[in-house]
């Protein structure tokens, strides 16, 4: 099995880098499984139903999110009967949509798992204790068990990572939207990275228009931050796992910026 795992997207300008590129991905791994995180596509913040379906339509099998879900209100709508997306798994108990889910494509199927770290980050249920618990449950069911850890610090990313190898094929961070060159296959066959990075607007901060972000930091007045325009860059990771024993193999990182293709 292979996982192609894109980055936080973030807004319009991200959203258009996914139509871009996923087509150009798919073409290069036509049989991997595709999963984002998508709790920033509808304009920084959370995502709405109509770009689940353009996600979806575009051949993307999962959708993770993050300390965004809420975001958008009519999220309470819908997000109950989408089996293929999955919230924090460490939401108090009794928030609505699921924290894990079974992606099924082409006769394969993946555990796909959704959690939020607490270190700067408000102070949910322990995302330690949380995905223990899920995998005690599903302990013999599934070969391929892949973890989107969203949270702030690389401490608390590193943890995970230690805490699940050998347990899960994969552990990727999200959330700091600037990708790390750590990506390694951990002693026990679990394929890591801090942070995978975004899809987004290049030229902003974290995504952000930059003038407002530096007004911020230079006067500490409040100021409204809206998603930058202008060319984006495209941040995923592709993992190769094993199909006998669910292992990762390997783990690559994609970084390409959207003049790139200009040259192609």
């Amino acid at each position: 099995m292979k996982i192609v795992f894109i980055g936080d997207i973030v807004g319009s300008v991200g959203r258009n880098a996914v139509k871009t590129m996923v087509p150009k991905l798919k073409l290069k791994y036509a049989n991997a499984v595709f999963i984002a995180n998508g709790e920033n596509a509808a304009g920084g913040r959370g995502i709405t139903s109509q770009i689940t379906k353009e996600l979806y339509q575009l051949g993307i099998h999962g959708i993770t999110l993050g300390n965004h879900t809420w975001d958008q209100k009519e999220i309470f709508d819908f997000i109950d009967d989408e089996v293929q997306m999955v919230r924090p798994a460490n939401f108090p108990e009794g928030a609505p949509g699921r924290g894990h889910t079974v992606l099924k494509v082409r006769n394969q199927e993946i555990l796909l798992i959704n959690l939020q770290g607490r270190t700067f980050l408000p102070p949910i249920d322990c995302p330690f204790r949380k995905v223990d618990e899920i995998l005690e449950a599903a302990k013999g069911k599934y070969k391929h068990i892949f973890v989107d850890f969203h949270a702030e610090t690389t401490s608390e990313k590193i943890a995970m990572g230690w805490h699940l190898d050998g347990r899960v094929s994969a552990v990727v961070g999200t959330h700091t939207h600037v990708q790390t060159n750590d990506n390694r296959v951990l002693p026990q066959g679990t394929a890591y990275v801090t942070d995978v990075g975004m899809v987004g607007p290049r030229d902003g901060v974290l995504g952000m228009e930059r003038t407002a972000v530096l007004r911020k930091f230079t006067t500490q007045l409040p100021v409204r931050f809206v998603v930058d325009e202008g060319q984006w860059h495209f941040h995923a990771t592709v993992i190769d796992l094993d199909d006998t024993t669910g292992k990762a193999g390997k783990i690559e990182l994609i970084r390409i910026n959207e003049e790139d293709l200009l040259f192609e």
